[in-house]
């Protein structure tokens, strides 16, 4: 028996792949094809459907996928807090209600 060295991109069940069947390196998606792509593989997990190894292969993709949205949204984060320095704003933390409307 050989080792297994490909990662979990090698599921078609359980990853999303481009028209060629190709899967993306999770470091190449932007965040809204990572977020579409978590959606869907936790849509599959929640299935039930997968086979155990399929299952582990869309997990493991499910947690990249996870880094890398948290990782776009703190650099999109940091992104913000420069422009609003350079524009000459001051920053501070605004506890927002999302049942709120806005403006009150």
């Amino acid at each position: 028996m050989s080792a297994r060295t490909s990662g979990p991109a090698e599921s078609a069940d359980a990853v999303t792949a481009d028209a060629a069947g190709a899967v993306a390196p999770v470091d190449t998606l932007t965040f809204d094809a990572a977020l579409a792509e978590l959606q869907d593989v936790v849509g599959q997990l929640e299935s039930g459907n997968l086979p155990l190894e399929a299952a582990i292969a869309a997990f493991e993709r499910g947690v990249q996928l996870h880094d890398r949205c948290a990782r776009l949204l703190d650099e999109a984060e940091l992104r913000v807090q420069r422009l609003v320095e350079e524009a000459g704003g001051a920053l501070r933390a605004v506890e927002l209600d999302p049942d709120e409307p806005a403006g009150t």
